[in-house]
This record gives structure tokens, sequence and C-alpha cells, in this order.
């Protein structure tokens, strides 16, 4: 079955499906709910964070044949909420009911071999890079990749599968230990600053642009979005909307689509990844936007008319990982200090229902909001001093 063969848009009180239970399809589920909408979420976890929300939880593997069953019969518009469900899963779903985004992007994306000579292919600029199948693809590659990041081609996220080398020795060393599976050798390059863009695109080519996040990462994983209301959109941020808008569409993108870029040194803009679901850089959307980035993927999943992203103030998105439960000094478990979180004002606290805290893990995050961006700063400097994590206001 085929977009053109279900009835758009869908009206609220039908059901949209959601493969994945983690907290991007729990913050769905309340997008969708929030508009009237029923949620079957497909995930084999019984404790996931959006299986607890959803109004079904269908528990079975991504490539259940029963399971993607009972989810195409029931929903007629489908998305996903990460990028490593079964691309042949989405395919199967597309038989009999809407898959947004498709098959074919999601594909892409989950391969950063693919992925890099799509964006080629597109004209995006990427860091100097080479496909490394074997050893002798790493004893072959250009001096220049060094010092570089070798990363695992498929399932690496939040830093996960990647390793920095300095000379071919260790390149070989890291390849050997990533279990010799395929990889991207990329060159590390003078960083000025990494932002990203979060955009949504219609089935009909609809497109609108959220205001770039300025992002600081920790261990590879998000530490810090800001964003400035009362800062146009210029520069490097038209760049780097006019470069999404191009990897969109051509990946005939459905959907909410996240691009991480790199701003070097010299002022000029790579793509670094692409995310095809919404993305913890734009989850200030949650609070300091017109509409959301869920709302979006909702709409987009339903067949509605996109939503306003106009900022309405600006806003410090802190990620709390799961660090914050341990004390510093003795490594016991705590509860953190919820109150003195929201006792600053314009503090918005979104924790994600997992029960089970762990070092590294994603627990929730805050937004942070204020009138301005100096007030948002100052703001988010108290929440993250009662939060025990380092923040430079």
């Amino acid at each position: 079955m085929s977009d053109a063969s279900i009835s758009f848009p869908i009206m609220p009180g039908d059901w949209l499906g959601m493969i994945g239970g983690g907290q991007l399809g729990r913050m769905y589920c309340h997008a969708a709910q929030s508009l009237g909408y029923k949620v079957a979420v497909l995930d084999p976890d019984p404790h996931s964070p959006a299986g607890a929300v959803a109004d079904m939880h269908i528990r079975a593997a991504y490539d259940d044949q029963d399971g993607l069953k009972t989810l195409s019969e029931r929903c007629k518009s489908i998305t996903t909420e990460f990028e490593n469900v079964p691309a042949q899963s989405l395919q199967t779903l597309a038989l009999a009911s809407s898959v947004r985004p498709a098959a074919q992007a999601v594909a892409v994306v989950q391969d950063r071999i693919r992925e890099k000579a799509f964006l080629q292919s597109t004209g995006v600029p990427v860091a100097p890079y080479a496909a490394v199948l074997t050893p002798d693809d790493l004893a072959a590659a250009p001096d220049a990749l060094f010092p570089g990041i070798l990363k695992a081609a498929r399932l690496g996220y939040d830093g996960k599968g990647q390793a920095r080398v300095s000379n071919r020795e260790q390149a070989q060393q890291a390849f050997a230990e990533l279990g010799g599976a395929a990889c991207v050798l990329e060159a590390l390059l003078p960083l000025a600053s990494e932002l990203s863009v979060v955009m949504a695109r219609g089935a009909d080519g609809q497109t609108v642009f959220f205001p770039s996040a300025q992002n600081e990462h920790r261990d590879g994983i998000l530490a810090v979005s800001v964003v400035d209301a009362q800062s146009a959109s210029q520069g490097v941020a038209d760049q780097a909307s006019k470069a999404a808008q191009a990897i969109a569409e051509g990946l005939q993108y459905v959907g909410v689509l996240c691009v991480e870029f790199f701003v070097l040194q010299d002022g000029s803009l790579i793509v670094n990844e692409i995310a095809p679901r919404p993305h913890n850089s734009g989850h200030y959307t949650m609070n300091a936007s017109i509409s959301s980035q869920f709302e979006q993927q909702v709409r987009v999943t339903a067949g509605l008319p996109l939503g306003s992203t106009e900022s309405l103030c600006s806003v410090v998105m802190l990620n709390i990982l799961g660090d914050i439960w341990f004390d510093p000094a003795t490594g016991a478990k705590r509860e953190p200090d919820w109150s003195a979180v929201l006792a600053v004002p314009g503090a918005k606290l979104h924790l994600y229902g997992k029960s089970d805290a762990r070092r590294g893990r994603k627990m929730g995050h805050v937004n942070v909001l204020g009138a301005t961006l100096a007030q948002a700063r100052s703001a988010a400097s108290q929440v993250a001093q009662a939060l025990g994590i380092p923040f430079q206001p």
C-alpha cells in the first residue's frame, strides 16, 4: 500500500504507529496524544519508556513478522524514533501502511559509508574520509586522514563505536577492537563550534526549519544546546539550513530530520552526521517553539500541515545523564535535587521514566528559558549547579 492509497490527513481519534520504545518515542506519544491520536508502539522491552505511555505496546522484536503485522493492521501511518530499525521491517510495514520516513531514506543513514557517498553526491561538504573494509584499506589510506577518527559504519551512536587515532598503527589496533567490521576513517579538522539543524518535510514537499542550535558534546554525548531567539538566522546558520534542505530533497525525505554540522576555524561548514528522526539537540523546541519537533513528527505522520517553528524565547537545553544519581565523593546512589532545579525560574524538567540510572545513560533534560540568552544562561548555570553538572555561562 502506498501513501496514495491512504486517505490523508489521518484525523485525531485514529491510530498512529511508532517503532522504537525509547525516550524519543515517549515524547512522540505525548505529542500525538495531545492532538487526540492513539499510538501503538512496537518495542521488545516490557519496560520501555514509550511503551509505558502508549495506548498499545506491542512487545516484539523490530523484525518480528507477527508484531509488524499487528502494528500495520492497527495503524495507517507509522514512524520511527531511531535509525537502526531494520530497513527491511520498514519495507514490510510499507506494504500495508504509510511509513514516514521511508525505508530507502533510513537505509542510507544507517551506514556511514553510504551516508558519506550520498552527501558527496548532493554537493554538501564532508570531512575527508576513506571507507575501511579491511586492514589493507587502512594501509592505503592517505596520510592526510591522520590524525583521524575511526567510526564503525553501523550501529554507532553517542560516541560509541569510535576511536581517535593518531597514526596507522593505532588505526589498525582500533579496527581490530571494533571487530574488523566496516568503518569510516575521517580526518580530524580544526573545529570552531558545532551546530545542528532540525527540520520537518511533508509528503507534499513543504519544509520548515527550526533555528539552529549551538551544541557542546562531552565524551561523544550531547551535553548542551543553546538557541538565541534574538539572533537572526544568517551566515553559517543559513548555509546549514540550505545544506539540510538539499539533503532532505536528495533522500526524498518525509519526516523530521536532524543534520549535525561542524563549523571549522576558517568559518566553513561540513556535515558530520544525519539523524532521520527528532534529535536531542531539538529538545529545546518542546518549550521554546510554537510547535515542537515531536508535534511536527506527528503532523508529518498524519499528513497534517506543518506547524510554525518560530521561537518564543531564548533557551539552554541541559542533558541529564545517569551520572548525577551517583555521589561524586562516595559513588553511592542518590536522588538528584529536583526541587532545587524547579525552583529556578524558567526551568522546565523532562524525565524519561527510566528506573535504572546508569552512568552515560540519557535520563532526561532541562530546558531553561529566558527572555534573553543572557537570562537563559544565568538560569541554566543555577540548574547545572543544582544537578552537579558542568556548565559555562
